[in-house]
């Protein structure tokens, strides 16, 4: 797949790195994006520069008017933050909509830049806050505003020597109201068909400014100036959203391909504009106020390295602890669900899709459920993995695995281990959970057989019994 990958120490040495590779290097961090690329031979880089474990880069500040995130914040952090609820709530809304648990604890908001894909959902609400982009390379720095960076679909203003150093963006003042909505093809696990991101500010109660983004019905997200015209000096009525959301619509220059029409697209636009400006004037925001993270007793953040930059080529060995044992094997050029499988030979995470949309291949990485379909074997090395083996100790079941007997919420048993590591995960933040809490944890979760019910219900019972 790939013949080198390296964890540097800094970005520095990244960008050094990258002068050094060109174009043959690719910057990797949460990876649910290029590992897919990879996996389906869009990209073939020959060198990884993994920046997941570099010190310091997972940071959240508030910086006088603006928040600025550092390039290996995750979704999930950014759905776990309070300063974000607060001052940047259309992104956390976004951010939630990312895939799932296991997804959003890796992919970060820098890579779902960079990816570029005018369906993303992060681009939506931060474009609508005056999003720019720091890049970072040995020629020195640069800001670029969004208007600039995205020139189309899957490209960016970005050179091949060049990172993400930052993300930065204007918070929200008291004075600002906003919101995301996305449209998809099922509740999680979509790609948009539409998304907008709405922010609106207020004088009294009179819009005095409003900023209006749409996502996945042109190249790159478009703004409505039309519709935002229309919305300033007049009040959030009935009237005003219709013929703001109407405007908006017209805006929009979508194409027909497999998730919908042009046609359906543009007047889903409409809909979901104004859906956003009446959760606005409403106040009527559906974001749990505890989000499932799948990060158990952890708080999101994988630990950093403290040892020196490390260089695996495939023949190389990965050094790491899984299931509590230290153990060693070759395997760096691989994906760490085939390490664990081929080379550990610890098949009890099964390999679905190998693209993080089934949850077969969950485990823990440092405590926190990830796919390890899309992450490198090489990450694993000086880390801490836990797989479905190691759920049961001194032949007792673990109670997830004993409430699936009792329910006979097995049905082939293929998508049975990450369904159970979800569930385990899940108890782990939340020993009593919700039937609306087991459903957010298992949403990355795909079962071919039949219905959830049982698993549902399995779940719950372990929850209320420990």
């Amino acid at each position: 797949m790939w013949q080198t990958y390296i964890q540097p120490r800094s970005l520095d040495e990244a960008t050094q790195l990258l002068s050094q590779y060109g174009a043959a290097a690719r910057i990797i961090n949460g990876g649910t994006d290029l590992l897919i690329e990879i996996e389906r031979k869009l990209r073939a880089p020959q060198v990884l520069i993994d920046l997941s474990r570099v010190p310091g880069l997972d940071t959240i500040q508030e910086d006088g008017d603006y928040i600025r995130l550092g390039p290996s914040v995750t979704h999930n952090q950014v759905v776990g933050s309070e300063l974000l609820r607060r001052l940047a709530y259309p992104l956390v809304r976004a951010s939630w909509e990312v895939g799932a648990p296991q997804i959003r604890n890796r992919g970060t908001i820098a890579g779902n830049l960079v990816t570029a894909s005018p369906a993303n959902d992060t681009i939506v609400p931060l474009w609508a806050m005056g999003a720019e982009v720091k890049l970072k390379s040995v020629r020195g720095e640069r800001v670029v505003p969004f208007s600039n960076f995205f020139l189309g679909v899957r490209k960016t203003a970005m050179q091949p020597d060049e990172l993400v150093s930052q993300v930065l963006f204007q918070k929200m003042s008291p004075k600002d109201r906003g919101t995301f909505i996305k449209l998809g093809l099922r509740r999680a696990q979509a790609i948009s068909v539409v998304s907008a991101a709405v922010v609106l500010e207020f004088e009294d109660m009179e819009i005095s400014n409003a900023w209006i983004a749409l996502g996945a019905v042109a190249p790159t997200i478009i703004t409505c100036g039309e519709a935002e015209q229309a919305l300033v000096g007049n009040y959030l009525s009935d009237a005003a959203i219709q013929e703001a959301s109407e405007l908006a619509a017209q805006e929009a220059q979508p194409i027909d391909d497999v998730r919908g029409t042009a046609d359906y697209r543009r007047e889903m636009a409409r809909v979901c504009v104004a859906r956003a400006m009446r959760q606005i004037r409403d106040e009527q925001y559906d974001l749990p106020e505890k989000p499932v993270m799948l990060w158990g007793g952890t708080d999101g953040h994988f630990k950093p390295h403290d040892h020196a930059t490390e260089t695996h080529t495939a023949t190389d060995i990965i050094e790491t602890r899984v299931n509590g044992e230290k153990v060693s094997a070759a395997g760096s050029d691989k994906s760490l669900l085939r390490f664990l499988r081929e080379d550990l030979k610890l098949t009890g995470t099964k390999e679905g899709c190998a693209e993080g949309e089934c949850g077969a291949c969950t485990v823990y990485l440092d405590g926190i459920a990830v796919m390890s379909c899309l992450v490198p074997a090489a990450r694993a090395h000086h880390a801490r993995v836990e797989t479905i083996e190691a759920l049961s100790h001194d032949e007792q079941l673990h109670p997830v695995q004993q409430k699936f007997i009792e329910h006979g919420a097995a049905q082939c048993g293929y998508c049975i281990p990450g369904f159970v590591m979800s569930g385990a995960q899940l108890l782990q933040e939340n020993p009593q959970p919700t039937k609306n809490d087991v459903e957010q944890a298992i949403s990355g979760n795909l079962c071919r057989c039949t219905g959830y019910y049982k698993i549902i219900e399995a779940i719950e019972d372990a929850g209320v019994k420990r």
